[in-house]
């Protein structure tokens, strides 16, 4: 079916004139394909022309989901809270669930465990996950955003009391720097998108 879709796309395309209105053509059909199939690398072929594409983070949407995220004070509050598809890197500050939280329902519907990896984004997707890197230590987990917050002006991230302990975040800290990266990020349609942290992996 994806191929037929690229074939129907591309014989389309052939019949306009001119270099640019084939490479706009291409890249629509890749775009297509993308969204449909976020893990499927594409090859397009309209008069001679050869586009490759992997559904992937490009610097352009990586820079527009970070304005998105760091909108002023007096923006649109529904804007602000708009989900983060991007699969980009975010560096800021981690929290994590104070012991009051320990078994109470979260976003997902699932109860808080403060021995697993379960964590609360204001922006990602219920589902995904992330790797989070404790800046001041070097140290890493995993997690799986099931929850939504913090609420506090540039906190990106809560953690499990677990979780903290595994990238070096003790209770008299309180928080540290961090950087989330995405692995895998649901999409709407019901794709998903691979993230940053699974193509640093392949670079190791």
């Amino acid at each position: 079916m994806l191929y037929e879709t690229l074939f129907h796309r591309g014989s389309t395309a052939r019949s306009n004139t001119g270099t640019h209105t084939s490479r706009t053509s291409a890249r629509r059909i890749i775009t297509v394909i993308c969204r449909s199939h976020p893990l499927v690398p594409v090859t397009v072929v309209l008069l001679g022309i050869v586009g490759t594409a992997a559904c992937t983070r490009s610097a352009d949407e990586c820079t527009a989901a970070d304005t998105e995220q760091h909108m002023s004070p007096g923006a649109n509050k529904a804007a602000t809270t708009r989900p983060d598809l991007s699969g980009c890197k975010r560096t800021g500050v981690a929290s994590f669930y104070a012991k009051k939280f320990s078994g109470r329902k979260m976003a997902d519907g699932t109860r808080m465990d403060p021995a697993a990896g379960n964590a609360a984004s204001k922006t990602l997707p219920l589902g995904t996950t992330a790797e989070v890197t404790n800046l001041d230590t070097g140290q890493s987990a995993k997690v799986t955003i099931q929850d939504r917050g913090p609420y506090v002006k540039g906190r990106i991230i809560d953690l499990s009391p677990s979780t903290a302990r595994e990238i070096g975040l003790d209770r008299d800290d309180g928080i540290a720097n961090v950087v989330v990266a995405p692995i895998a990020v649901p999409l709407p349609e019901g794709g998903v998108k691979q993230g940053a942290a699974t193509d640093d992996n392949k670079a190791r």
